[in-house]
Order: structure tokens, then sequence, then C-alpha cells
């Protein structure tokens, strides 16, 4: 293999076109994981901007770099890359820096000798949560705890019936109660995070689950699901983008056969009550406290 990419760099730092993608964002990309030591002579990363999972992106690019090859890791300076240089320095690494469209670019070449790989890569792998008590990993949405919005939903959701899907799943911590309800015949838990769909697979085992890498926007969608639940995802990036849970809403409304049931939370401050009642026949409030809002919507 001659080169990897990691993410999407903005185009501004000529990113090779024909390099490998190793995103777990992006479905259908190569793992990092899976190749082999020493077998990329090139790299580019887009690194991602919290700290373990950047640094473990580092180690596992750095491992699988030949001796000799280039590492080119960029990130904006306010999420990540202001810290870039010392953290490659930190591996034993000589590092070259510059500025550039409100990013820093750092460049490598790997030596001989690599420090701290191993260590970096034990605290961003996929791993049991002490507390949590299930499999997860940094870079996922609330990666070491139970976010308050899938709570909030797990807490009111009635027992379902029938055949579902949970949009956006995560590791699986909402899946676990809705297959809780012994009429549930089949839910598919989608997400665009490969990482979050392992992590699923280790903490649902179910049979009556099934497991999808995909982007929730863009899915075939047959109009047959009894139900759907979700805590959408409102953040591309790194940065606040709404139009992501409004697309969940009307991806929902699509996959859903006619009085089959949307159970919805979100933040407070976001403005979902237009989608639903335009996707929705009917959109009922169930609870509104501690910064979430809790939706259930039939078609």
């Amino acid at each position: 293999m001659t080169s990897i990419l990691y993410g999407r760099p903005p185009l501004v730092f000529d990113p090779p076109g024909a390099a490998t993608q190793t995103s777990p964002l992006i479905p259908g990309s190569t793992s990092l994981e899976s190749l082999p030591d020493g077998a990329v002579e090139g790299a580019m990363i887009y690194a991602p901007p919290g700290v373990l999972e950047r640094r473990y992106t580092l180690a596992q690019t750095l491992r699988v770099l030949k001796v000799g090859g280039r590492l080119d890791v960029v990130a904006p300076k306010d999420r990540g890359g202001s810290r870039l240089k010392k953290e490659l320095e930190a591996f034993g690494l000589e590092v070259g820096e510059t500025a550039k469209a409100h990013h820093r670019r750092c460049v490598v070449v790997k030596p001989g000798r690599v420090t701290g790989i191993d260590a970096a890569i034990r605290a961003g792998a996929l791993q049991q949560v002490e507390g949590l008590e299930a499999w997860s990993q940094p870079g996922l949405f609330a990666w070491d705890r139970i976010d308050a919005g899938s709570a909030q939903l797990a807490a009111h959701v009635p027992p379902l019936k029938g055949a579902g899907a949970d949009l956006g799943c995560g590791h699986g911590a909402l899946a676990t109660v809705v297959l809780r309800s012994g009429a549930v015949t089949a839910l598919r838990l989608i997400d665009l995070d490969r990482r979050a769909i392992e992590a699923a697979r280790r903490n649902v085992g179910d049979p009556r689950a099934t497991f999808e890498w995909a982007d929730v926007r863009t899915l075939a969608a047959a109009g047959d699901l009894d139900f759907i639940v979700s805590n959408p995802p409102f953040h591309d990036g790194g940065a606040e983008d709404r139009r992501l849970g409004q697309a969940f809403i009307r991806k929902a409304a699509e996959m859903l056969k006619k009085g089959g049931s949307l159970w919805l939370v979100a933040n407070r401050h976001l403005p979902y009550e237009a989608e639903l009642k335009t996707a929705f026949r009917r959109v009922t409030p169930v609870t509104d406290g501690g910064g979430y809002k809790l939706f259930e919507a039939v078609k």
C-alpha cells in the first residue's frame, strides 16, 4: 500500500487523491487497525479533535508507516492543531510545523525508533469502560458515560412492538433498553461511525439486533418499520449543524410505515418542531426538562 488518508482535509492542503481512506466516519473505508506494521509509505491525517482519539490515530498511523515514510497531519488551530507539534514530539519525532487557513500542519519522517505508541493505542482503543459496564471507544459520542438525553429517552419510551431501528445507535445503550420488550421482533442499529458499530456488536447480544455501518441520511427507505428511536447528532467535525437532526427526522418518516412512531430526544435549543410537524401526522411533546426535550411523532 503506497499511502493512506484519514478524514477529509481541506483541499488547500492537497490531500492525495489515490490514497486509501481509513477514517471510521466514512462507511466502507479501510480500518487503520487492520493494516500491518510498516506497510505504508506515506500518510495524511485530518486529525480528530479529542485528545485520546487524536493520539490513538497518530500512534496507529505511525505503527503502519514504514521507517522513512512521511506523515502529514492537519488540524484546525482551535480543535487540536495548536497541540499537534507537542503531541508528535512526545512520540520522539522531529516535527516541521506551518500555519495556513486557520489550521496547523505538521510533517514528520518516521525514524527508526518511535516511543509511546503502545500506550497511546491502549488508551484510545475499544475498551470496557468502568462504571458504564459496556464497550466503547474515545471518539464516540458520550464514549465514557450515559448521555443525559439518551437516559431521558430510555426512561420514557414505552415497550415497543414490531420491527424498528435506532438511528445513530452509538455503542448501543438505547438499543439495549428497547430490546427489553419481548414484542420487538427486529431492531436495526445504524451509525455513521464504524467504532460505534463494533462496540454495539459487543454490547447488544440479542439475535433480534442487526448492525449497519451507514450514513442515515443516504439510507434506502422502504417505509416498513413500526418504530424508530433516535438521539440524533447535531455536530459535524466539531461544529454545530442543526441540519443533521432535521435530516434524521425526514429519513425516519421515510422509513416508517403509516401509523409508525418516532421517539426522538434532542437538546432543548434545537429547532426540530417544524420539521417534525411537516414530516409527521401527529407530534406529541413527552417531556421537557434538564436541557432536553422528548417527542413522540406518529406518521
